[in-house]
């Protein structure tokens, strides 16, 4: 219902037009009055004013000048003017100004209502304009992400794969869509990027890449459309009529895909081929498609059709890597590299090369390594913790590619590491320089120990070979020595110089500090004054 303001200074005027239409019947469900042109403005700036009924002729103020505020301030409002005298340049004003009507006193209370009944359809046509133009903008602007928002619904099955369900879907998110469409799915996957991007810089890469796959395989827009499923992975969904794409066709879109992508983009990159279905069999294809690219472990950079790795031979048994472990003791890791590698060509040669002989020839490998540095006295899990080798190992198990890189990393850096602990100095002299830098902190030899990746006591052992002393001891001679050139150099209170070097508990600190120097700390500090300081 709309709010219609009526103005006129004579009060008998308004009260009867206020009270002479049935005002509900054509769309008003408030009417409200202002006696002169100064009320009229205070109305509109606190109520909402759809409709305005004013006099021409009014003192202090005419109802056209309150008109060219009104156009000024409010201009959707709507205006109806009523005068007494039938003169055209009145006419002439209102129509200037954009008044809707303009009628003659006395006015028949049906051809008011009629006007005012126009008024309002008038309002309400502009409003459903508006409400299209810019639900119409909404739609240009957004159209790609709703449509997109589409296809992942029912790819993730959020939309149930049943026709009638998609077809709803599709008319609640007003999708152009039909149950006779028939579509042609095909999968692209990054199998692995050659350059270190950025996080921004890899997500320019996607779009690029997404843009290209737009602009060389769907190529026009009612031939099809990306939708981005995850990270490295989009599928384009291309007119599944027969005549539209044959097997040449296809490959003619995909193979130059391919090589821009080696050439511009820095990527390897799959492209997996699915079979024409319609609407509500999407959700299936694009599993089947996914499971596909889960398979292939063996091949980069080339074109699958469904059902083209099912028939791969049956895998051998996977290798004894007890002489690997043996080789990689003696440090011969190019030999360990070199039958690795041997390995996994020949099951790709073969055709033999499945998840399921990669993923345990990963496992095993890895077990492999782990042992020969537990032998070592190093700890796998620190050394090989970085994100150089944990992005490499979650990658290793999708493709012979990927294995391979991973298995050069983690051999080249353990062997690397190994070969710095056979020069046990080297690594003592690291944990010394982690134990001054931990001095005045709680500090344990396991701290210590994965420092430097080694286990504890193997560390324990090479460190008491170089040095003489047990960590522990080393440790406390340290502190104690710290704790003697503060006594002799300073007047810190005693206490400080316990917390300083590590000591919450003074008591502790003062046997300790005697049972290493003979005294307690007030004597030696006494007695380091008395000789002009100095060391212990």
């Amino acid at each position: 219902m709309r709010q219609l303001l009526i103005v006129d200074d004579e009060p008998i005027a308004v009260e009867g037009l206020r009270s002479g239409v049935d005002w509900a019947s054509v769309g008003i469900g408030r009417v409200m009055t202002a006696h002169s042109v100064d009320q009229a403005k205070e109305m509109f700036r606190e109520q909402t004013v759809d409709i305005l009924l004013c006099d021409i002729e009014m003192p202090k103020g005419t109802g056209l000048q309150l008109l060219e505020w009104v156009r000024e301030h409010y201009p959707r409002t709507e205006t109806i003017f009523l005068t007494c005298h039938a003169e055209f340049h009145y006419a002439r004003a209102a129509i200037q100004l954009g008044s809707l009507d303009y009628l003659l006193k006395p006015i028949p209370y049906e051809e008011l209502a009629a006007i005012v009944a126009k008024a309002v359809e008038k309002i309400e046509q502009e409003r459903r304009q508006s409400e299209f133009s810019q639900f119409g903008k909404f739609w240009v602007q957004h159209q790609p992400v709703l449509t997109e928002r589409f296809w992942l619904d029912i790819l993730h099955q959020a939309i149930p794969a049943r026709e009638e369900a998609i077809r709803r879907a599709a008319d609640e998110r007003n999708i152009p869509y039909s149950d006779q469409l028939v579509f042609l799915p095909i999968l692209l996957r990054v199998r692995r990027w050659y350059r270190d991007y950025s996080l921004r810089d890899k997500k320019t890469m996607e779009y690029a890449l997404r843009k290209a796959a737009e602009e060389m395989l769907a190529q026009r827009r009612e031939r099809g459309f990306l939708i981005s499923v995850e990270d490295d992975m989009s599928l384009v969904v291309l007119n599944g009529e027969k005549e539209a794409y044959d097997d040449e066709r296809l490959r003619q879109l995909c193979e130059p895909y391919i090589e821009a992508c080696r050439t511009y983009f820095h990527c390897d990159i799959s492209c997996y081929i699915g079979e024409r279905v319609r609407g509500h069999e999407m959700a299936a294809i694009y599993q089947r498609l996914r499971r596909l690219d889960a398979d292939n472990v063996a091949y980069d950079n080339r074109i699958f059709r469904l059902g083209e790795l099912q028939e791969a031979a049956a895998p051998r048994a996977l290798p004894d890597m007890h002489p690997w472990g043996s080789m990689l003791k003696e440090g011969a890791r190019e030999k360990v590299v070199a039958e690795a590698e041997r390995f996994l060509d020949n099951q790709v040669q073969a055709g033999q090369l499945t998840q399921e002989v990669l993923s345990p020839f990963i496992q095993d490998f890895q077990q492999m390594v782990h042992y020969v540095l537990h032998l070592k006295g190093i700890m796998a899990h620190q050394l090989l913790s970085d994100r150089e080798s944990t992005e490499l190992f979650a990658r290793a198990s999708r493709s012979a590619k990927d294995a391979v890189l991973w298995i050069r990393h983690i051999v080249g850096k353990s062997l690397d590491y190994a070969d710095t602990e056979t020069l046990a100095p080297s690594v003592v002299a690291r944990a010394k320089a982690y134990i001054q830098q931990h001095l005045a902190g709680e500090i344990s030899r396991e701290d210590i120990a994965s420092h430097v990746y080694l286990n504890p006591d193997y560390l324990t052992r090479i460190f008491k070979r170089e040095t003489g002393l047990s960590i522990s001891d080393y440790l406390l001679r340290q502190r104690l020595g710290i704790a003697a050139e503060l006594l002799a150099s300073t007047d810190q209170p005693v206490s400080a110089v316990a917390v300083r070097i590590g000591y919450a508990n003074f008591s502790h600190f003062s046997r300790m500090f005697k049972k290493y120097t003979g005294m307690n700390p007030m004597e030696y500090r006494q007695s380091r004054q008395h000789d002009g300081g100095g060391g212990t």
